[in-house]
C-alpha cells in the first residue's frame, strides 16, 4: 500500500470506529459505495471519493489529545505521520514526496515537509476528507 493509502487508511479507520459506519472509500467509477473493506485505499492521484466527508481536523485533533507526546500535525508531515503510527523518517517522507510527483529537491527537508503537509491535506480533501481552508494552502 502507498503511504498516502496508509494515511487515508488511518483516518478513515479511525472515522469508522468512531461512527460504527461500515460505507465509504474511494469512487471506483459509478453505484453505490462498497464497505471499506471491498476497495483499497486511493492512490495519491484517485477520483474524489463518494462518500460522507470524513472530519479530518476532528479525527486528528482527537489522536492529539490521546497522544502524551505535544504533536503539531496542523503544520508539521512528520507529527501529522507520527500520530497515524506511521513511519514518519526521511526514508518514508521522500516516498511520499515521490508518491506524490514532488519536483524540488529532496534533499532539501524543509521545503519538501512543508510541501508534503499540503499536498497531504489537499490529497484528503480531494478523496472525501473534510479539511479546513487553511490547512490545504
Amino acid at each position: 500500500m502507498s503511504i498516502f493509502g496508509s494515511i487515508w487508511e488511518k483516518i478513515t479507520g479511525r472515522a469508522k470506529a468512531e461512527t460504527g459506519s461500515t460505507q465509504g472509500g474511494p469512487a471506483t467509477g459509478g453505484g453505490a459505495a462498497a464497505p471499506q473493506g471491498d476497495r483499497p485505499a486511493p492512490s495519491p492521484d484517485a477520483a474524489p471519493a463518494r462518500m460522507q466527508a470524513v472530519d479530518v481536523a476532528a479525527i486528528m485533533d482527537g489522536l492529539a489529545r490521546e497522544n502524551p507526546q505535544r504533536l503539531d500535525w496542523r503544520h508539521s508531515i512528520v507529527d501529522l505521520m507520527k500520530l497515524l503510527g506511521l513511519d514518519s523518517s526521511q526514508t518514508a517522507r521522500r516516498e511520499l514526496a515521490q508518491e506524490l510527483h514532488y519536483s524540488g529537491d529532496p534533499s532539501d527537508s524543509a521545503a519538501m515537509n512543508m510541501w508534503l503537509h499540503r499536498q497531504v491535506m489537499q490529497k484528503l480533501a480531494e478523496n472525501g476528507g473534510k479539511v479546513p481552508e487553511d490547512l490545504r494552502r
